[in-house]
This record gives structure tokens, C-alpha cells and sequence, in this order.
């Protein structure tokens, strides 16, 4: 028996591009509040492997509020939407403008995430930075 949550593969990578848009277009823009209407109020975000879990949309909120004034000039773009049961995933990109220093990064990688209903329980992301068109992590 399949749960009422539970969304077709098919229809979880049409969900899974719906819910990376928002959220890519939420990062671009500095739009915190678009971003998170992606995830649960019960949601896990964790950044990459190494990072603790944050849980919760409190966290995750507080995790990307401080992006609008760190980051400028941002686009976002993700490749096809790959689909198993409730998780879906895609590589992305993200090039932003830091506004303290005016250097590009840009920041690739994965993510990999859980879905229940139509939002996003799990967030994982896989990424590396490039600053000034050298490796670093972090500022």
C-alpha cells in the first residue's frame, strides 16, 4: 500500500523541477521567503558532507538570511531532474558577486533531496567554491 503522500517517479521529477526552481530563483534573488517555501516546517538542510544537519525551517531560514547580504549579482541554473521514490536530485550552478570584496565565486555541485507531499522534507548539498577563479572554501 502506497502512502497519500507519495507522488509517482514521473511526477516527482516534474515536482522535483518545480521545487529546485523556486528555490534557485529564491538564492538569485536574495528572496529568502521563496527559497524557503520549498521545505517542511520539520525540514533537515544539510550545506555539504561535513556540515551539521540543520533542522528545521528556523534554521534553514537562519542559515540563508545572511545570503542577500553577502552575495550580488547571483544567477542560478540546475540540469535535468533525476528521480528514485520520494528523492529526487540535479547538479546546479551559482555565480554571485561577494558585496564585501566584489569577487566572483562560483559554486557548483549537487543536490539531493527528499520530498512528502510537494515540498522538501531533506536537502542535501554537494558543492565546491571557486573565488577569484582559485579554490577556497567558506569565507
Amino acid at each position: 500500500m502506497t502512502s497519500p503522500d507519495a507522488v509517482p517517479a514521473m511526477d516527482i521529477r516534474a515536482l522535483g523541477r518545480a521545487l529546485i526552481d523556486t528555490f534557485g530563483k529564491g538564492w538569485a534573488k536574495g528572496n529568502v521567503e521563496l527559497l524557503m517555501s520549498v521545505f517542511t516546517d520539520d525540514a533537515v538542510f544539510i550545506e555539504t558532507p561535513f556540515s551539521e544537519p540543520l533542522r528545521g525551517a528556523e534554521a534553514i531560514r537562519g542559515y540563508w538570511l545572511e545570503t542577500p547580504y553577502n552575495q550580488s549579482e547571483a544567477t542560478f541554473t540546475s540540469g535535468e531532474i533525476y528521480a528514485a521514490g520520494p528523492w529526487f536530485s540535479t547538479e546546479f550552478r551559482c555565480v554571485f558577486r561577494r558585496r564585501r570584496t566584489g569577487e566572483w565565486v562560483d559554486a557548483r555541485g549537487a543536490i539531493f533531496c527528499e520530498s512528502m507531499g510537494e515540498k522538501v522534507t531533506e536537502m542535501r548539498m554537494y558543492w565546491h567554491r571557486w573565488n577569484g577563479g582559485r579554490e577556497t572554501g567558506k569565507p
